[in-house]
C-alpha cells in the first residue's frame, strides 16, 4: 500500500491585540502566505507535490516545522495521531505564529497498489 498526504488549510486567526502590544508592525495583520482552502498533496513518487508553496512561490519555514512531522509519518502509513483526533489517519495542527496562526488539517490518504 502506498500512502500520500494531504494538508488542507482550514482556518486563520488573527490577534489584533497581541500584534499592537507585541509587534515591531502592530498592524502586520493575518498571514499574508495561507489563504482558507488552500490545499497541498505530498507523496512519494517523483511527479508528487514536493514544496510546501502557495501558488505565488511563497513558503512558511515555520508552518512546515510545526507540521512536516506529521506529513512524514502519513507518508509511512504511520498513525498521524492515535488517541488524539476522532481518526488516526488526521490531526489538526496550527504554525507557531501566535499572533496570527494557520490552522491546518492533515490527513493519510491510503492508495491500494
Amino acid at each position: 500500500m502506498k500512502h500520500k498526504v494531504k494538508v488542507t488549510v482550514i482556518d486563520k486567526k488573527c490577534y489584533d491585540d497581541l500584534q499592537e502590544k507585541y509587534l515591531a508592525n502592530p498592524k502586520s495583520g493575518p498571514c499574508p502566505v495561507y489563504n482558507i482552502g488552500d490545499e497541498f498533496i505530498f507523496g512519494t513518487d517523483p511527479e508528487d507535490t514536493k514544496y510546501f508553496r502557495c501558488a505565488d512561490g511563497t513558503q512558511c519555514a515555520e508552518a512546515w516545522d510545526c507540521i512536516s512531522r506529521y506529513i512524514y509519518t502519513g507518508l509511512q502509513g504511520g498513525s498521524i495521531m492515535n488517541g488524539w483526533t476522532n481518526d488516526e489517519k488526521m490531526m489538526i495542527a496550527c504554525c507557531n505564529d501566535g499572533t496570527r496562526p494557520v490552522i491546518f488539517k492533515i490527513e493519510r490518504i491510503d492508495i491500494e497498489d
